[in-house]
């Protein structure tokens, strides 16, 4: 099993959820965070004050699929998440060694 976590913007969520539960995902984790990339953070000036952003509010989403959903997921993450400009966010894929319900005490693909 996989885990794949993207990086998101806020506003695409609803797309990245839609095109998840259409690939028959089964869950998802979802954390507000806040980070930087290459764009680093960015100034602003509100009612005559300049102030800095440090880190942009972004949206992680998780799953958890078998090893061989892994390209079709990545595919359609990318495709709902983007939108072609800087801080589209980013994948990251990590190997899982175990999943455990904790109610039934299953195990494997039928935990999830």
């Amino acid at each position: 099993m996989k885990k794949v976590t993207a990086t998101i913007r806020p506003f695409k969520l609803e797309d990245v959820k839609l095109a998840l539960v259409n690939a028959n995902v089964l869950g998802m984790t979802v954390t507000e965070v806040r980070g930087f990339g290459r764009q680093k953070g960015q100034t602003g000036h509100y009612l005559g004050v300049n102030y800095e952003i440090e880190f942009h509010k972004k949206v992680k989403v998780e799953v958890v699929v078998e090893e061989d959903q892994v390209d079709a997921i990545v595919k359609l993450l990318s495709a709902a998440a983007r939108t072609g400009k800087i801080g589209d966010g980013k994948i990251f894929i990590e190997s899982v060694e175990r999943v455990i319900r904790i109610r039934t005490g299953e195990t494997g693909l039928e935990a999830l």
